[in-house]
């Protein structure tokens, strides 16, 4: 990402901006529905700028659903195979893919029924959450986010990676075991390069990006 230029902004302003693209967007399979990716690790204001982007759609009359990664994780005989703290496992092994897919992403293929589970597994008590499905009517907006989000082939037409440097990362994340998944993926999948549009987070007062179009 070197050489790459940022552009000092709000979070607030960020979220009207990617609304502000979204809600002039067509989906590219040719379905009903956008999907939006917010990718970043947990040090990251992800879920915050999920919020913030919900809301600047809906001011827009747009339906939106947000889904969060933290929602599939996979039950903890199966997160923990190689112990608590593997950064391997927790890159490729923490998160139910196969759910997001059958659960959040597949709904919204072409012909779809637009029922998006918004949840499946709570991590904290380890079993299933029994939420009801949501239904996303057409012309609604899925808004996803979480880490490692790119990589796997989800169908977003719009993909936002909220990054920090090496030394912002170690600062802010308090599980510092995971810290070599991160370099794995940015080894492994770039999401610099795979993302639309990259918000510096380093300082969560003061974020930059790079705008769309880059």
């Amino acid at each position: 990402m070197s050489g790459t230029r940022y552009e000092a902004i709000t979070w607030e302003r960020l979220a009207e901006a990617l609304a502000g693209h979204l809600d002039t967007a067509t989906p590219g399979d040719g379905g009903d529905w956008l999907k939006v990716g917010l990718d970043g690790p947990p040090a990251a204001p992800g879920a915050e700028l999920a919020a913030l982007l919900a809301e600047a759609l809906r001011a827009r009359g747009r339906a939106v659903h947000v889904v969060g990664t933290a929602g599939f994780l996979r039950p903890a005989s199966l997160r923990f195979e190689y112990g608590k703290q593997d950064p391997d496992a927790y890159f490729d092994g923490w998160t139910d893919i196969k759910a997001l897919w059958r659960e959040v992403f597949a709904p919204l293929e072409p012909g779809g029924s637009g029922r998006v589970l918004p949840d499946l597994w709570d991590p904290v008590r380890d079993r299933a959450t029994r939420s009801p499905y949501a239904t996303l009517p057409p012309g609604g907006i899925l808004v996803v986010h979480g880490p490692f989000l790119l990589g796997h082939w989800f169908p977003f037409d719009l993909a936002v990676h909220l990054r920090l440097s090496a030394a912002a990362l170690a600062r802010r994340t308090e599980d510092a075991w995971t810290l070599p998944a991160f370099a794995r993926y940015e080894s492994e999948v770039d999401p610099g390069t795979a993302a639309d549009a990259v918000v510096r987070a380093d300082d969560p007062r003061h974020p930059a990006w790079t705008g769309l179009g880059r």
